[in-house]
């Protein structure tokens, strides 16, 4: 039975924004370490995709380098982020059709809100269906 909400550290959620912030015409991505549970590390992960602005696909092997340096620290996959440039911050068809992990937290950062980011927090299961989970912040 997996969580209705999540806490996730501050100094984690600035460093999120900070890093959706840094790059607004593209969306970035990567994965998220928890240790017991409590999501700890960001680990970007270099956006490969053709079409950065609107979709992303992670680098193979920055996303083979996360995983392991996630292991190296006793973490395990928690969740996956990315940010959405302009677009809200929920899972856009391709988002569904490439979740991969039911098992991991899909974090999701807009920068489509004037003057406000938004961050939303959903899990993906293997048909599809989409459950919003509350992020604490």
């Amino acid at each position: 039975m997996h969580d209705k909400e999540i806490h996730i550290p501050r100094p984690l959620v600035n460093q999120l924004l900070h890093y959706a912030q840094t790059s607004p015409e593209v969306e970035v991505c990567g994965l998220i370490g928890a240790k017991d549970g409590t999501p700890g590390h960001c680990y970007p992960v270099k956006n490969a995709s053709t079409t950065p602005d609107c979709r992303f696909q992670m680098e193979p092997q920055d996303q083979i380098d996360a995983m392991r340096k996630m292991r190296e620290r006793g973490e395990e996959l928690f969740a996956i982020f990315h940010s959405h440039p302009a677009a809200p911050a929920e899972p856009s068809a391709v988002d569904l059709e490439q979740a991969a992990y039911p098992d991991a937290v899909y974090i999701i950062i807009s920068l489509n809100t004037k003057g406000v980011l938004e961050m939303r927090g959903f899990r993906i299961n293997q048909a599809r269906q989409i459950e919003e989970i509350a992020l604490l912040l």
